[in-house]
């Protein structure tokens, strides 16, 4: 499955980004690919690197990453209910809110690239649970439509979109 597959309609508009920025790529392809470029570019950071803030109010790498641990869980968590027919429509959640209780800064690097290791792992077999019919499954998210096989690729695009930010803004 390629990201040609999507549809504008399987996803909120806020969503189209993620997915249109990955180019053509088949899912699995960008999951991995995406996991080993977040731990190489992370993994030997020196530790200053790590709570450093480009601006106010800006999130830490530290914190990016508890965040893209948080945000993977719940997609995961939707296209999971979505596979299952459950079509109840899915609240928000306030990323802000999520960093702001995290405790991302006070833990240790290698636990949490470690974590996101397991995550993304968790997320592939998920993925490749999932039956072709599957795929083509949604539910509502704040009202807006999503399909199981968008999600896929919303994971892997949202956690590429921060590891660009990283990438441009704090290396």
């Amino acid at each position: 499955m390629t990201t040609l597959q999507i549809n504008e309609n399987e996803y909120a508009p806020f969503y189209k980004n993620y997915i249109t920025s990955l180019g053509t790529v088949e899912l699995f392809d960008i999951l991995n690919d995406s996991l080993d470029d977040l731990l190489n570019t992370i993994q030997h950071l020196p530790k200053e690197k790590l709570t450093y803030r480009y601006q106010e109010g800006k999130w830490t790498i530290k914190e990016l990453v508890q965040h893209i641990i948080d945000a993977e869980r719940v997609l995961s968590y939707r296209a999971l209910r979505f596979s299952r027919n459950d079509a109840t429509d899915l609240p928000g959640f306030n990323e802000n809110w999520y960093v702001e209780n995290s405790n991302g800064n006070d833990r240790n690097i290698e636990e949490l690239l470690d974590e996101f290791t397991f995550v993304r792992n968790a997320s592939i077999q998920l993925f490749k649970s999932f039956t072709d019919e599957m795929y083509t499954l949604s539910g509502a998210i704040n009202g807006s439509d999503m399909s199981v096989r968008a999600l896929g690729f919303i994971i892997a695009g949202h956690q590429v979109h921060h590891l660009k930010v990283i990438k441009e803004k704090y290396l």
